[in-house]
């Protein structure tokens, strides 16, 4: 074993970072949306998808890039990414 623990260590670790990230990222649009009183389905409408697609957003479960830019872009929130490491997103 090494120092630094084994490669299925780094790689739970790694998925657990990511889940998390995803996480504050669905926390991040379902804060913006309710700041705009809007519903998920109200949401949904303004970004073109159901109601269940801002719900997965929201949660965390299914956050592609493109999803969440129009989800940014439909609430009027500003956010730049910053596509090192991880990935972060900057919101304004």
């Amino acid at each position: 074993m090494r120092e630094g623990g084994t490669s299925e260590r780094d790689a739970y670790e790694a998925q657990i970072a990511e889940e998390l990230h995803a996480y504050h990222v669905g926390e991040a649009i379902r804060q913006a949306r309710e700041a705009k009183n809007l519903t998920q389905a109200e949401l949904g409408e303004k970004m073109g998808v159901q109601r269940s697609q801002v719900c997965r957003l929201e949660s965390g479960k299914s956050i592609p890039l493109n999803s969440m830019m129009r989800a940014f872009k439909a609430l009027g929130v500003k956010c730049a990414l910053d596509m090192k490491g991880i990935g972060r997103v900057a919101l304004w």
